[in-house]
């Protein structure tokens, strides 16, 4: 029983996660260009801390987002020949625990002032809360797996950790038997990742695939105003 539900959740879930991501996206891509935007709350309560958390939090992500793919993406045989494993898992443990925090401070900004600016909750919408804080549950318990991994620095979980990653993206079976015996918060961190996955379609991160191409080659200009004196509406 124990092996079945090991295998659904990390052999079965992510293909189902990823699957609907992508046909997710595609398909309101197509239906619904207008909702594809970040939905942003800047304009109700623009203030210098709202900056702040706002560079932070999108920083602190770039920075983690790439950290992750490039450690569990990589195999094993391309970097061994430059760092040992038990090396590349403090260095990962070091970087991740630098971005997650500036990604946590800058989260936490966020967060509470969604939840307790009044202009800004009632212009909310109850997903924009939900992926907001799955989004800084999921980051909480990344910056906790740094103790477990603190305590077995052998390198043996984070290939086992990569190896399922490079089984999933790969297709190939027996994915799932790298993390039947990983610490409960790997297992839950993963999970989590792969549900943000899973409903990212039907959120305000879709404006994370979205990128501006067309300004580099529109051949109008931009007219901006300086707000002067001698400019009258």
């Amino acid at each position: 029983m124990v092996a079945y539900i090991n295998h659904f959740f990390f052999g079965i879930y992510p293909y189902v996660a990823i699957f609907t991501c992508i046909v997710g996206c595609i398909i309101r891509y197509d239906r619904e260009q207008y909702s594809w935007q970040a939905s942003s709350s800047q304009l109700i309560s623009n203030t210098s801390l709202f900056r702040l958390g706002n560079n932070l939090f999108h920083v602190g992500l770039l920075l983690i987002l790439t950290g992750h793919c490039v450690g569990l993406l990589m195999p094993e045989s391309f970097y061994i020949h430059f760092i040992s494993v038990e090396k590349k898992q403090l260095l990962a443990m070091i970087a991740g625990g630098v971005f997650g925090i500036i990604c946590f401070i800058g989260m936490t900004i966020l967060v509470v002032r969604r939840i307790t600016n009044k202009r800004v909750r009632s212009n909310s919408r109850f997903s924009d809360i939900l992926i907001l804080l799955m989004i800084y549950a999921q980051l909480i318990l990344g910056l906790m797996t740094i103790f477990i991994s603190a305590q077995h620095l052998n390198g043996v979980s984070m290939v086992a950790l990569a190896r399922w990653a490079q089984h999933i993206v790969t297709f190939r079976s027996g994915a799932s038997d790298f993390v039947m015996n990983e610490h409960i918060l790997f297992k839950l961190h993963i999970f989590l990742g792969l549900t943000i996955f899973l409903i990212f379609p039907f959120t305000r991160l879709v404006h994370a695939l979205s990128f501006p191409l067309h300004y580099f080659t529109r051949t109008g200009y931009q007219i901006v105003r300086a707000r002067t004196k001698k400019h009258k509406l």
